[in-house]
């Protein structure tokens, strides 16, 4: 008899308010509780939807979240599962992202600094006296309880969360942010707790001076320098940062983990507890205008990057419960990224493959997918445009057939019918091309392979300066080897070739 209760449990003691942001699986909604008429934010999952090991990340987060209470974590106030839906009811936190407000401070000094990473090595220290490791401390993941001066810092966002006995190193799979992720992580050893600790010193770095301490707009470069731990402070800059700041990102960045400071220790160094008496307070305006900049490409690129990737695990939505609505963003620059990965037995060389080196994703949900085989088809018809023929290659199935005009109705195979036409036409006839996808509509194939259709739509100037039109109806087949997405064949209709962009060849 208790059975519908249970079914209904939700909407007879929360009344649903406007939505907050949107995850592959996910939504978060504001919600008043009825009996107080206070406010949450409940991320709403519809579980129909979820393969049996995200359904088991689902129960992981919400267990985590369950036994962590500190006035720096965004609270679990209740998880409630029915039929389809499960609901994971949490603090509203309505300040924004920390970095957000420093930028928008009249005044911030190392103190400032100092205070900020305080509360976060207390909300990870929190978390690692419970045995939990965040996995995936960055930026985004640093909210504001209100717009209120001085509210708390609140760690959200424990999608990634893992359980640890004691110190205990393990390999629990590839997960974080590639800026942030550890040396032991990328070398593949056994890891912990210090995963956490490492990224508090890459989070304060940027803190004091408002950019990262390892970049790269190369993947395995950026990788290379973390695994080094080759960082430094160059002037002018860091000239005027403290040694004790300097001493304790030091121990913070330590690449041996074992030699790494604790939370519980970075908490009693002397920049933070005698902060007072140890922290400048001269006003950082060069590192407010660097972190304004840091900001900017973050959220520019996250915009990017949104459609492609946002979708990709249904635990990442989970930083939508601030209140600026859409602030679930992506980015894919390889540094400042908030692009999070998580796989279990992933390969650090094949991170680089799919949609861009720099991106480093695991694109494992289908419409996260879907847009990586739409960029994956722009690029291709991109170096169809600018005649790189090895851009082409690299994109193209050596073997790749195809029906095309050219062909006259013929099936071709291989890449030299087309050679021909990088080698005696592409960019002969024209001054500019320009090349759209209309409608595309993928079909996903397996995990591995997937179909495009679509309508290309090509704006050219021929040689005297006149501008043409021209579309074509086109099929793309796609397959993934080695996590790179190859072209295998394709089928274009007659009314518009893909090489020739004079006049003259439509004749």
């Amino acid at each position: 008899m208790a059975a519908p209760a249970a079914c209904t449990r939700f909407s007879d003691n929360y009344d649903l308010k406007e939505e907050l942001g949107k995850g592959a699986f996910s939504v978060v909604r504001r919600c008043v509780q009825k009996s107080t008429g206070l406010e949450f934010a409940a991320k709403i999952i519809n579980t129909k939807k979820l393969s049996a090991r995200d359904f088991q990340k689902l129960e992981r987060e919400a267990r985590i979240c369950r036994k962590l209470q500190h006035p720096n974590i965004v609270r679990l106030h209740d998880s409630i599962q029915e039929e389809n839906f499960h609901y994971l009811v949490f603090d509203l936190v309505t300040g924004g992202e920390l970095f957000e407000d420093i930028v928008a401070r009249e005044f911030y000094s190392e103190a400032d600094a100092s205070h900020c990473i305080q509360q976060i090595l207390e909300s990870v220290n929190h978390c690692h006296t419970n045995g939990v490791v965040h996995r995936d401390l960055k930026p985004e993941n640093l909210l504001l309880a209100s717009k209120a001066k001085g509210a708390a810092v609140k760690l959200a966002d424990f999608g990634l969360a893992i359980e640890v006995q004691g110190e205990q190193h393990a390999w629990f799979g590839f997960a974080g942010t590639p800026g942030y992720l550890s040396p032991e992580v990328l070398k593949k050893e056994p890891y912990g707790k210090p995963v956490d600790i490492w990224a508090c010193g890459v989070i304060l770095y940027i803190l004091l001076v408002g950019y990262p301490p390892f970049w790269d707009e190369d993947q395995h470069r950026l990788y290379a320098q973390i695994k080094a731990g080759a960082y430094d402070y160059p002037s002018p800059e860091w000239d005027t940062v403290t040694p004790e700041a300097k001493n304790l990102i030091n121990q913070m960045l330590t690449v041996n983990p074992s030699k790494r400071i604790t939370a519980s220790e970075a908490l009693k160094h002397p920049w933070i507890c005698q902060r007072e008496r140890v922290a400048s307070i001269v006003h950082r305006q060069e590192t407010v205008d660097c972190l304004k900049k840091f900001n900017a490409r973050r959220k520019l690129k996250g915009a990017i990057l949104t459609t492609m990737l946002a979708t990709r695990n249904f635990s990442k939505s989970g930083r939508s419960i601030i209140t600026k609505k859409g602030d679930g963003s992506q980015v894919k620059e390889s540094t400042d990224s908030s692009t999070t990965l998580e796989d279990d037995d992933i390969k650090e060389d094949k991170i680089k493959g799919g949609v861009d080196r720099s991106s480093t994703v695991i694109a494992k949900d289908p419409e996260a997918r879907k847009q990586e085989v739409i960029k994956m088809t722009e690029q291709l018809l991109e170096a169809i445009n600018v005649g790189d023929y090895e851009a082409y290659t690299k994109i193209c199935d050596p073997h790749l057939t195809a029906f095309e005009p050219e062909a006259l109705g013929n099936l071709v195979e291989g890449m030299d019918f087309h050679k021909f036409y990088f080698d005696n036409v592409v960019g002969k006839n024209c001054k500019a091309v320009n090349t759209t996808i209309l409608n595309p509509t993928v079909h996903l194939l397996g995990d591995d392979a997937a179909c495009i259709a679509y309508v290309r739509l090509t704006q050219y100037m021929d040689k005297q300066g006149a501008a043409h039109s021209s579309q074509c109806e086109e099929t793309r087949i796609w397959h993934k080897r080695d996590n790179k997405w190859q072209n295998v064949h394709f089928h274009r209709s007659s009314n518009s070739p893909p090489f020739t962009f004079a006049p003259s060849a439509h004749k």
